[in-house]
């Protein structure tokens, strides 16, 4: 399996509303349920509506389409990264998953999944 590095750095928000929000943007994962709207965007396109954020998190993307019937793959490197001390934000779309991690376990996630025999790519 091979992982991407994004080279950006990404903040995860609530938000009052999703008005202010750059849908256009690069990256933009929103999630919405009865209690909450949230945001996963690049640091330089929070928006001013945020009512809470966490900013410093660096991100590796599932390279590929992933098919609906594969089994473990998130979870794989959930478990991986997890039995290392290094604390997960995962996001899926429709083709793949990201996984984000604070910038100060970016380095010891890419060696520890390279130890694992995940290619990750630049």
């Amino acid at each position: 399996m091979e992982l991407k590095k994004l080279h950006r750095d990404f903040s995860v928000c609530k938000v009052a509303d999703y008005s202010r929000v750059d849908l256009e943007a690069a990256y933009c994962f929103i999630g919405k349920t009865d209690e909450e709207r949230s945001l996963v965007c690049l640091t330089q396109d929070v928006p001013p509506n945020t009512m809470r954020r966490e900013d410093g998190w660096k991100g590796l993307r599932f390279q590929g389409v992933l098919d609906f019937s594969l089994v473990g793959v998130l979870s794989d490197v959930a478990t991986v990264l997890a039995d290392n001390g290094i604390p997960i934000f995962a996001v899926s779309t429709y083709n793949t998953d990201y996984v984000f991690m604070k910038r100060e376990h970016y380095q010891t996630a890419l060696d520890v999944l390279a130890r694992r025999g995940y290619s990750v790519v630049e």
